[in-house]
C-alpha cells in the first residue's frame, strides 16, 4: 500500500483542533480502517470496537515487538486515543460516523501492555 499523506492544509486544521497526536497516528487510523475494510467481505459501518482491534493488529503486523513504542511515539496511549483521533477527523468532515457512534465505543478495548508486551507471541510459554 502506497504511503498516505494529507494534503496541504490539512494537519493544520487537525493540529488546531487535536495537536496531542502526530500526524502519523492520524495517518496510521485511517490505514487501519482501509486494513479493517480489507478483512471483510464486503465493505459496511466500523464499530469502534473493530477499529481499534484493527489498529492492534496493524501496529503488530508493521511494528512488532516495537508497536506500543510506535503508537506512545505518536502521542497514543490507549484505546481512547484512536476514538479521540476517529472524532477530530469527524469533526473536520473528513470521516463519517452514525448517530450511534460515540468515543467511549474506543474506551477499554484493550490495554497496550498486555497486548503490545505482556501477549506478544515470544512470552507464550512454548507449546508442550
Amino acid at each position: 500500500m502506497p504511503e498516505l499523506a494529507f494534503r496541504d492544509g490539512v494537519m493544520d486544521r487537525i493540529r488546531l483542533r487535536e495537536p496531542r497526536f502526530h500526524e502519523h497516528a492520524y495517518l496510521f487510523v485511517l490505514s487501519a480502517l482501509e486494513f479493517s475494510q480489507a478483512r471483510l467481505t464486503e465493505r459496511r459501518h466500523i464499530t469502534g470496537r473493530e477499529l481499534a482491534e484493527a489498529c492492534r493488529d496493524l501496529a503488530l503486523q508493521r511494528y512488532g515487538v516495537l508497536a506500543r513504542m510506535v503508537l506512545e511515539h505518536w502521542g497514543v496511549t490507549s484505546t481512547a486515543d484512536f476514538g479521540n483521533i476517529v472524532f477530530t477527523l469527524v469533526d473536520l468532515g473528513l470521516l463519517l460516523s452514525q448517530a450511534t457512534d460515540t468515543r467511549d465505543d474506543f474506551a477499554g478495548v484493550f490495554d497496550f501492555l498486555d497486548v503490545f508486551d505482556r501477549d506478544y507471541p515470544w512470552n507464550a510459554a512454548p507449546a508442550a
